[in-house]
């Protein structure tokens, strides 16, 4: 969902031009006071303020700038830039997040993988390490295999997120 900030009577024709190019629905507000009711309500993918709206109330301007998450904050000027202009900018910028959450999930992925992997290969070791024990009980032996093989199992499983 996308919210656009401005008190332009342009706003519903920005507002249909963004809609239409990038797929998503846009909540209109007409001062920043009503924009933090609606960023208070839900999150956004994109805000887009009007420079004009900003430029008038700065403290105001900075309270919505410290609620809006992690949606893309988009600074447009609604008094010279057209509509049009103005939905390219947003697809834009959705895209630009789309790739930057795809980059946050790969990082962390290789992350845990990374922080996975030595735990995991040690505990494989011990695991084949204690079943050569002489004369171990059989039910230590069987949780013994368990064990490897959960922990094989997640081996399995984390080293196809760690090709990349």
């Amino acid at each position: 969902m996308i919210l656009l900030t401005t008190p332009s009577v342009r706003a519903p024709e920005c507002a249909t031009a963004i809609q239409t190019s990038t797929g998503q629905t846009v909540r209109i507000a007409a001062s920043l006071q009503e924009a933090l009711g609606f960023l208070r309500e839900q999150s956004y993918d994109l805000i887009i303020f009007d420079h004009g709206v900003m430029e008038a109330d700065p403290d105001q301007a900075e309270l919505a700038i410290q609620h809006t998450g992690t949606a893309v904050v988009l600074d447009v000027n609604c008094a010279i830039a057209g509509a049009e202009r103005i939905a390219r900018e947003a697809r834009r910028a959705l895209r630009r997040r789309e790739k930057e959450i795809l980059a946050a999930r790969e990082s962390a992925e290789q992350k845990l993988c990374s922080d996975l992997r030595q735990p995991l290969t040690a505990l494989i070791l011990e695991s084949e390490l204690t079943l050569n024990v002489p004369d171990l009980p059989a039910a230590a032996i069987e949780k013994l295999r368990s064990i490897h093989q959960l922990a094989t199992s997640i081996g399995q499983i984390i080293a196809p997120m760690n090709v990349g």
